[in-house]
């Protein structure tokens, strides 16, 4: 609710500016209009978290106006915690609205994104341990090894991360062969599973998950180490194949981030789920679930679920 507040704040004060009066009415309506706008956002992102984690998200349930996410080990995680926060704020503590508020663009880019547009770079913690482990160990038992070229790489098995690697492989694999700026690009691997914090900070990487890989690195790769000038220089380069086959298979790629991460790619579902299904604004004289794959008895089990806690 933290984002539809300043929505409405924003457009009152608009109207102040250009002396428009709002009538009670009119503000009555806009303020339905904006808090259904706002359930259906809320919807649409439970449904991709619930399908992309089938195994690890057993129920939904509200209580004291908050929505939890309810994980097979009975920890509950807040769809929104409606604190207010700038862009840091939900890289360190984001809520599940926080990781799925930006549409992950699943066309070609050809320049680097817009100023903190990240989307997928904001993480749930709570999520990802119940999901891949909770400690280092738990974690390396969850390991399985992914041939990436002629090398094995571990990878977490848990939520068919380290399948859909192999699925990835299978059709990278065979195109490096007949494409060499493929080829360049992904080989060698710089590497896999390392637990690690991210630089600079005392969050995990994606790394120390086992979810995430780095393919053959460039100087230019890293919002770090290069001006941004360069980044869309290497981006423009980047071949646009690798690109789709990663998200045809459920990751995410660094090179779509304002912090630019180009040999990044992290398995993140419930981003590319939305990407899919739910890119266009939000339309209310459509059903919410409009573009979800309604055939599927588990969707549509989920959408009746969802349907029946949220009005």
């Amino acid at each position: 609710m933290k984002k539809i507040s300043v929505l409405i704040f924003v457009t009152i004060l608009l109207c102040n500016i250009i002396n428009i009066t709002i009538s009670p009415t009119a503000n009555a309506i806009l303020k339905e209009e904006t808090s259904n706008t706002y359930n259906v956002t809320m919807k649409q992102d439970l449904l991709c978290l619930m399908i992309a984690y089938p195994e690890y998200i057993t129920n939904i349930e509200e209580k004291n106006g908050y929505v939890y996410l309810v994980l097979k080990s009975e920890k509950k995680l807040k769809y929104d915690d409606k604190i207010r926060k700038n862009s840091q704020e939900k890289l360190a503590n984001p809520d599940l609205q926080d990781t799925l508020e930006q549409i992950y663009p699943l066309s070609a880019i050809r320049s680097i994104m817009k100023t903190d547009y990240d989307p997928g770079r904001a993480r749930s913690y709570g999520l990802l341990t119940e999901v891949y482990g909770c400690s280092k160990n738990a974690i390396e038992a969850n390991l399985t090894k992914v041939k990436v070229g002629y090398n094995n790489y571990q990878f977490n098995k848990s939520n068919s991360a380290a399948s859909s690697l192999q699925a990835v492989m299978k059709e990278v694999i065979p195109l490096s062969q007949t494409n060499q700026n493929v080829r360049k690009c992904l080989l060698p691997c710089s590497g896999t599973f390392n637990y690690r914090m991210i630089s600079g900070t005392s969050r995990l990487s994606p790394h120390a998950f086992g979810i995430a890989i780095d393919l053959a690195s460039d100087k230019r790769d890293y919002w770090k180490w290069a001006s941004k000038e360069a980044g869309e220089k290497r981006l423009a380069s980047y071949p646009p194949d690798l690109v789709e086959i990663f998200e045809k298979n459920g990751f995410i790629w660094g090179g779509k981030w304002s912090h630019f991460d180009i040999l990044h790619f992290e398995y993140r579902p419930e981003i590319i789920l939305k990407a899919r299904y739910f890119t266009n604004s939000v339309d209310l004289k459509k059903s919410w679930y409009e573009g979800a794959p309604l055939q599927q008895s588990d969707i549509k089990n989920a959408i009746e679920k969802i349907d029946a806690l949220i009005k």
